[in-house]
């Protein structure tokens, strides 16, 4: 065997995971190493939370600080690489602090290492802009990508959204986030969403493959390309400006509170319903506006 068996790390801060697993393995011959972190809730399909994206930063900074680290592997637990942000959390009001205070995607553009993601199953939502945003990513033949955010009613904005215009094109971008629709892996791979589709059981190996390939090479060299193919990303806006100039109090609104608990639901969104609520209601008040100004304008007894 070339690598040697995968270890749990451990130390200071590391000992805790709950929603990941992180580990270390080493290349025999080429003698430098890599860091995987495999989100592990399979049970609710890898769902994100707080909680997950902190324990993915803390794992990231030891990587990232570790001199045998070469390269970085995200994976997931079970049959999906995951489905976006936990709905059932984030209706708590709670989704602005995940969007803006500490979004995942962040860790993979400071990453000093380069990043592979590791997809199999459904790669959907806050999972699909998190592997798109990583330099590799390689993907099983089962795998089904695709954005929901209008489905649920949550507007993502920020570096990521525009970034995918840099990895498929404009039109191909602004399909998959305003159409939410769903695509497979070979359809993936011809609009360069990924790096290569394999097997489901080659799957690991092939990322294997690919990391030893970077091993080979000058480990300062990758990061200085990392860091200038990551530059284009400074030109964007992080998380939530651009909903909070639109809808400054959107989770407050009817429309925002509506596509969550639909979803856990199982039913469908009535945001048409709720628009057409709010046009009666402006009507409503335009109508007494009027009747209130034609009032004022009578001439005094």
């Amino acid at each position: 065997m070339a690598w040697t068996e995968w270890r749990i790390v451990t130390g200071e801060g590391l000992e805790d995971f709950k929603e990941i697993i992180y580990e270390k393995k080493q290349h025999k011959e080429l003698g430098g190493g890599i860091a995987r972190v495999t989100l592990n809730k399979p049970e609710k399909m890898n769902a994100l939370t707080m909680e997950t994206v902190e324990e993915m930063f803390r794992a990231f900074y030891d990587a990232n600080h570790d001199p045998a680290v070469g390269v970085i592997v995200v994976a997931a637990k079970g049959k999906h690489f995951g489905a976006g942000g936990d709905i059932e959390w984030e209706r708590w009001g709670l989704r602005e602090a995940f969007y803006n205070r500490y979004p995942h995607n962040r860790l993979m553009r400071i990453s000093r290492k380069p990043i592979i993601a590791q997809v199999q199953g459904y790669c959907i939502a806050g999972h699909n802009h998190m592997a798109y945003c990583c330099d590799f990513t390689i993907a099983a033949d089962n795998a089904i990508f695709g954005q929901a955010g209008p489905r649920v009613s949550s507007p993502a904005d920020g570096f990521f959204v525009p970034y995918l215009t840099k990895v498929v094109g404009a039109k191909k971008a602004r399909e998959m986030w305003m159409l939410c629709r769903k695509y497979k892996a070979d359809e993936a791979l011809a609009m360069g969403l990924v790096n290569t589709v394999v097997p489901l059981d080659g799957l690991e190996a092939e990322v294997d493959k690919w990391c030893a390939e970077m091993l080979a090479v000058s480990p300062g060299c990758l990061e200085v390309l990392k860091a200038t193919f990551d530059q284009e990303m400074d030109g964007y806006r992080e998380s939530g400006l651009t909903s909070a100039a639109i809808y400054p109090d959107w989770f407050d609104t009817p429309e925002g509170k509506e596509g969550g608990p639909a979803f856990l639901e199982k039913r469908k969104p009535e945001f048409w319903s709720i628009r057409k609520r709010e046009a009666e209601m402006r009507h409503q008040l335009l109508d007494e506006y009027v009747v209130q100004r034609a009032e004022k304008k009578k001439p005094q007894e």
